[in-house]
């Protein structure tokens, strides 16, 4: 695997985690350098996207032990937040795991709501996926 394709996936790994990076640029920049196929891009842009939804999927699952500590990324309101919406919507609110500020804590949310792994998996790469391609089409100018 090349280093721009290893430098993609860990940059949407960490974009789908609780700290802050932005994978959209990284995909449109290698999109547009024509280096690698348009569809191997968004492939391993929604990949390590999705795996790191699974990691705050995992901190859910364990955020009650961990809440209110000093190193965990989310504060109780914000967590609690989340929970709340995930609670009235449901599993179909991690359809909306792409968007920003609300998706990362809904993965979350979505752990601690002890969504089973199986459908929590399939929801969100299915909305990763879909935002990586629409990316995709807007840099290369298709809509």
């Amino acid at each position: 695997m090349s280093g721009s394709l290893l430098g993609l996936f860990g940059i949407s790994f960490l974009a789908a985690t609780l700290f802050p990076a932005g994978s959209e640029l990284g995909l449109s920049g290698l999109i547009a350098a024509g280096t690698d196929p348009v569809i191997l891009l968004v492939a391993v842009a929604s990949l390590g996207n999705t795996l790191g939804s699974m990691v705050n999927w995992g901190l859910g699952r364990g955020a009650a032990a961990f809440s209110g500590a000093a190193w965990f990324p989310v504060s109780e309101d914000r967590l609690e937040q989340a929970t709340r919406w995930y609670h009235r919507y449901g599993r179909w609110s991690l359809l909306l795991s792409w968007a920003p500020v609300i998706g990362d804590p809904l993965t979350l949310a979505a752990g601690v709501m002890r969504e089973p792994f199986w459908s929590f998996t399939l929801l969100v790469a299915v909305a990763k996926t879909a935002r990586y391609v629409i990316v995709a089409l807007l840099t290369l100018q298709v809509v």
